[in-house]
């Protein structure tokens, strides 16, 4: 059995790194990412399940009844993201990620029995997808841990790889739910929630005995104070709806859109919604390379003309009545969410570094002022992270409005057009026309830093 607690770790040194710490780090690293990706998949859960949901299962739920479930998980994933993120820094990373999958058996098995009765009301519904909206803070409390335990110059390769394993969940329970539709036919959508219970199970009992809590992996709510004071927290958090929003949002709401717009069957929509959400968590890594060499600004900027470009091309598309091209059209919009997701989560460091170094040239000790920067990075990671999700919400609300207003989705894609060259004009004026926004902070930078000790809340 393991220790409980590691109270000593030290990733910046090399010599404790070579010796026992990249072994630690990337034994957390693959469990958290296993229990993660389960708990990403228990949070798409309700998106394959509407679609079992026709008037032939015996339901009568509504367009806008299922996008309404699927706003529901997708709100209470994003709010739960902050309080999921503090929780694993009080309990420790092993032992919350014991409980958090643990927890995820009550949605599963509710839905089990829920989706065999046609008859259950929509507000017992919506209160089981509310639960099940537990998978979405998973992310959150994975990132925070695995964070902690790599050095500076190793973070990126392992939080990409963190994430892009919790995003997969998407197209895996997408695809599962193909496969149930395949083998077992709409009649038996129960298959698909138990397939969850030795998986979840399976991600409990590793994480007990592979995983390590770390003593020194403590909440700095004073760089959370920070960052929420920080104009750049806000405007990072708006450009994450544009893109995370945008993928999970899309990833939950492509299957209902596609029963919708074109009259598919379960099975028809299911053999193609998994397709986008699985090359758009494929392409996050791509963004963080491509803005790793050509600026997270200016890649984020091309994104969001791509996806205003994608939006037009999707409308078109409609306007034709050409299924095809809407598939298309739409997985092409889904590369490049998580091309955007990638590459507006590097802008963060590099404002906060930019930040740093200006401080420094105005005689600020650059230790502290760095070290200061890393600590608010963090922050505006986790805060942005949170208010990005948000985004999924938004984004079903708005097909439901515009099913209940127009009886199509165009009003939604046209509004959703317009919010990406909101973004674009932001990323542009914000930040590609002031790289990593030096100019505007130069100022801030000039001024002394908070004492480490007030920003830490001591």
């Amino acid at each position: 059995m393991r220790a409980r607690w590691i109270t000593r770790w030290e990733p910046e040194d090399q010599g404790f790194w070579e010796r026992e710490g990249r072994r630690t780090a990337r034994r957390n690293l693959w469990l958290s990412v296993f229990a993660e990706h389960i708990g990403f998949a228990v949070w798409s859960l309700w998106s394959v399940l509407v679609l079992f949901m026709t008037p032939e299962a015996g339901f009568s739920l509504t367009p806008d009844d299922k996008f309404l479930l699927v706003s529901v998980v997708s709100l209470i994933g994003a709010l739960l993201r902050l309080p999921y993120g503090f929780a694993v820094t009080r309990f420790g990373g092993r032992t919350w990620t014991v409980c958090s999958a643990l927890v995820l058996l009550i949605p599963v098995l509710l839905a089990t029995v829920l989706v065999q009765r046609p008859e259950t009301p929509l507000w017992v519904l919506l209160l089981c997808a509310a639960v099940a909206g537990l998978g979405g803070g998973n992310f959150a409390s994975s990132m925070v841990n695995i964070n902690q335990f790599f050095p500076e110059r190793e973070k990126g390769w392992a939080l990409g790889l963190n994430a892009g394993g919790g995003n997969l969940g998407v197209a895996m329970v997408q695809i599962l739910g193909l496969g149930v539709l395949a083998t077992a036919g709409v009649a038996h959508p129960e298959i698909l929630p138990l397939l969850f219970v030795p998986a979840l199970l399976l991600a409990a009992l590793l994480a007990r005995r592979g995983m390590d809590n770390l003593a020194t992996n403590r909440t700095d709510y004073g760089a959370y104070r920070s960052a929420a004071r920080d104009r750049h927290c806000w405007t990072i958090s708006l450009l994450y709806i544009g893109t995370f929003g945008s993928f999970i949002g899309f990833g939950f709401a492509f299957g209902l859109v596609l029963q919708n717009e074109f009259g598919k069957t379960p099975a028809q929509a299911a053999a193609l919604t998994f397709l986008g959400p699985l090359l758009g968590s494929l392409s996050r890594p791509l963004g963080g390379r491509l803005a790793d060499r050509f600026g997270g600004a200016r890649v984020t900027a091309w994104t969001f003309l791509a996806l205003a470009v994608g939006a037009g091309g999707v409308l078109i598309a409609s306007a034709a009545g050409s299924f095809a091209a809407y598939v298309a059209v739409f997985t092409v919009v889904f590369v490049l969410t998580g091309l955007g997701n990638g590459s507006t989560y590097k802008m963060i460091p590099a404002i906060y570094a930019a930040r740093a170094e200006s401080a420094v040239e105005a005689g600020a000790d650059p230790a502290e002022a760095r070290a200061r920067g890393r600590r608010i990075s963090g922050a505006v990671i986790a805060i942005s992270g949170a208010v990005g999700a948000l985004g999924g919400v938004a984004i079903n609300l708005a097909f439901r409005q515009s099913y209940q207003s127009t009886g199509g989705a165009d009003a939604a894609i046209g509004a959703f057009l317009a919010f990406y060259l909101l973004c674009l004009v932001v990323t542009l004026v914000g930040y590609v026309r002031r790289p990593a926004a030096e100019r505007a902070d130069r100022a801030v930078g000039t001024r002394q830093p908070e004492p480490a000790g007030a920003e830490r809340g001591a």
